[in-house]
Formats: C-alpha cells, structure tokens, sequence
C-alpha cells in the first residue's frame, strides 16, 4: 500500500520505520529540512517538504494516490486539516493524531460530518493502560482484547512463585490453579510460545490470558491479594488529567504534583476529587514530604524520561510496591529492565502499535483483518484479535487437524460471551474472536496462520 506519514516526530518516524519493514510504499512529509534529511538517512521513504495542511503539498505527494494518510504532526488543528483535505483530494482512509480533551469530545462529529476515519488520543491510550496496570499491581503489561472480555497479562517470575519448575501441562492440571493460558515467555533476552512440557523459571518475563475473574483468581493464588487505595502521580500533563479522572472513579485517593503553578491551579479546578499540588516531583525532599513512602503506587509521568527513570528509581528502592514510568526513548529499554523496572509505558509506541493496527484492518477490509495488535517484548512477539469470517477454509475443522504457522498459537477463542481456552477438539466458526500468539511480524490475515 501507498501511505503517507504527516509529520516526522516521535510518533511519524517510528510509524515510518515499522511501515517499510512491512514493505509499504512510505511518503513521509515534514516543514522541517533536517528532520527529512535524517528520515532519508535511515529509512527507505520518499520525502517531501511542506505543510501538511497544505493542498498544493498534498497535491505534490501525489495524495489521489495514496491508501491511507496519518496525520501525526504536534498539531490538532493541522492533523484535522490535513485529514479532511487529504479526503477530499482522494485519499482512501485517513487517521488524524488528537490530542487536547477539548477535541476528544468532539472525535465523533470529525468522523461523521469531516469523513476522518480514525483518530488515535495517545495521552488518553496511555492513561487506560496505566489504569490497567493498577488494577493489577503484579503485572508489568497489560492488554484488553474482545470488548474488555479477555485480559493479557504480563507479569516477571519469582523464586517463590508455586508455578516455578513445574511443567505447564501438570499446572494445567491442577484444580486449585485457576486456570489461564501460558502465551509466551520470554528467558534470557529471548522469546518463545510454551508447550506443555515447558517450565517457567526465576526471571523469567511471562504472558497468560483468560477471562477476567480468572486471571484476577490466578494472581490472587501467586501472589496473594494487594489492592492500591493512595496513588501518587508526578508531572501535570494530559495523561495525569485522564489518569486522575480514570481512577478517581475507583476509589483510590491520587496526590498529583505539578511544578508550573498556573497548570497545577488547572487541574486543581479540573480535578476536584484529587490532591493537587505545585512543586517538583523529581525533588527527593518534596516527594518525602507529601508522604511517598505511604504511597501504594508512584506513577512518573514528566516530560523528561530521564527524570522519570530517577524519580522511579528511588520510589522502587524505598519500597513503594507499585511503580509506573513514563519512557519513550526505546534504546533505554534494556536499560530500565535491568534496573527492576517493570512497568514502562511509551506514548509513542502505544499510538504507533494502534495506527499499524489499523493500516493491516485496512489492507485485508474484505478478510479476516487484524481487530487488535499489541507488539510485546520490543516487537520479539505479537498478540493479535481476529474476527473470523464466513467462508474462512478452515471454519469447523478441530484445531488439531489444522496447519497452523510456525511459534504461533491459538490463545483465546471468544464465541458470544463464552470465553474458550482452545484444545485440539476445538474448532472456530463464523463471528468468533480469536487471538493468536505469533513470534512474528506483519502478519495480517488469519488464513496466514491457520491452514487447512
């Protein structure tokens, strides 16, 4: 497919990056000559300078030509504009980037009134994962497929854990286990889909899945029950605003500090229901002070990654038992993991993962298309939902007479509002959700997996 990436930040560079590795024909445009020199340097794009709000620029990228358009620039406004002209000039699918709550609420008008096709909040994403994550305080990662009926999570082994050095097919087993999926595990930097003889080891970073109250059972049998009440969040940005607001709701009280005094008066109005307080989050003696070795999670959400990664850093080291940063430099990754740090969240790589779902729905509309992607473990792996479709081969066949990809595995069906953890007798039909395992990328269809 031809698609065109409005703006070279963060965000449309990554998406750049990812999008040629798929063997997409890439057109990247940017006002800014030096960050276009530098997509030229290290990817295989066309580019092309100017204003993406611009018709005669989009008219010089060849737009009527273009499959899909992302308008990922640092500006709403521009995103829209570009979005809307894109459409009318004959572009086939448009995404636009929104991020200010104040067009967040009007995300539905853009789309039934402008003919924006998708548009993607990514400080809004980010805030759901981190509700996520405190819903389960184990868990270093955790994704949501069929409509919120299936859970994904991630979670590092301990010594101490009773599923150490058992095989997979004996917990399986087990009745007073209660019972969940083993998707993948990840052991000394490297990433495979589990067997039945496989055994989870010390450090070990695995992924299991099953219906909600399963998995909430199963982490209550690990690790016992542990429930977050006081919440404190450094940094003031849109992410603390639709955070606190999430978790408000929830019954846990939140202290957020925010050093410009102007935006912490802000969202003091705009959040009544929180702690709201101006001063330096980073600041050891002001973080002691409002009582952080009270707290049951530390959420680090600055503009600065390094500032996170401190702040983080001693908030772990004085026991604080649950802590969430925010981090969107990737070659930090290994980094972060090999300081203890679990739980890290990337804006940038939350929206990029959501627009590359998108493109892959979009190049199979008319298939078995991808409804949900998550690239876990740096992209080692992926997770995807799939709605089968009438017509599919292999519809009705049990599952062991099937061919299915290499390191792929059938993980969760979900059929009405039966949730179904597949064995060999078991089969899809039309209108299931299914999620697949897969230690691959750039896989689109389901029949790419699943053959007859």
């Amino acid at each position: 497919m031809r698609i065109m990436v409005v703006g070279a930040g963060k965000v449309g560079s990554t998406l750049a990056e990812h999008l040629t590795k798929e063997e997409h024909d890439v057109v990247v445009i940017d006002n800014n000559p030096a960050v276009l020199d530098k997509c030229q340097d290290d990817l295989d794009v066309k580019c092309v300078l100017g204003n993406g709000a611009n018709i005669q620029t989009l008219v010089n990228a060849e737009i009527e030509e273009t499959d899909i358009l992302i308008a990922a620039t640092a500006s709403d406004e521009i995103n829209l504009l570009c979005s809307l002209a894109a459409k009318r000039l004959g572009a086939k699918y448009t995404i636009a980037r929104v991020r200010d709550p104040q067009y967040q609420d009007n995300v539905r008008m853009y789309k039934d009134v402008m003919g924006i096709d998708q548009s993607i909040n990514p400080e809004l994403a980010t805030a759901l994962e981190i509700g996520h994550l405190l819903r389960f305080p184990f868990a270093s990662n955790v994704e949501v497929f069929a409509k919120g009926k299936v859970e994904m999570i991630e979670f590092k082994a301990q010594a101490q854990d009773p599923i150490i050095g058992v095989e997979l097919r004996e917990l399986s087993m087990n009745r007073k286990i209660p019972r969940v999926l083993y998707c993948a595990v990840e052991h000394n930097g490297k990433v495979f889909i589990p067997n039945g003889l496989s055994r989870i080891e010390p450090g070990d970073h695995v992924f299991v899945t099953g219906q909600r109250n399963e998995i909430r059972d199963y982490f209550k049998f690990l690790r016992g029950t542990m429930r977050l009440k006081n919440v404190m969040i450094i940094g003031g940005g849109r992410i603390s605003y639709y955070l606190t607001k999430r978790i408000v709701g929830d019954n846990m009280h939140v202290t957020l500090i925010e050093l410009d005094p102007r935006k912490s008066e802000m969202l003091s109005e705009s959040l009544p229901h929180a702690t709201v307080l101006c001063g330096d989050g980073t600041n050891i003696d002001t973080l002691e002070q409002e009582g952080l070795r009270n707290m049951d999670a530390f959420i680090c959400l600055t503009d600065r990654d390094e500032e996170n990664l401190m702040a983080g850093l001693y908030a772990t080291r004085i026991g604080v038992p649950k802590v969430v940063i925010k981090n969107n430099r990737t070659n930090y990754s290994d980094i972060i993991a090999s300081l203890g740090l679990d739980s890290v969240v990337s804006p940038k790589q939350i929206t990029s993962d959501y627009i590359l779902r998108q493109t892959r729905a979009f190049a199979n509309s008319h298939g078995s298309s991808v409804e949900k992607l998550y690239r876990l473990f740096d992209g080692q792996a992926e997770a995807l939902e799939f709605i089968v479709q009438e017509g599919e081969k292999f519809l009705g066949i049990p599952l062991r007479n099937l061919r299915m990809k290499s390191n792929t595995l059938v993980a969760v069906i979900v059929r009405g509002d039966k949730i179904i953890t597949p064995f060999g007798d078991d089969h899809l039909e039309a209108g299931d959700s299914v999620i697949i395992m897969a230690c691959a990328s750039g896989i689109s269809r389901l029949n790419e997996i699943i053959m007859r």
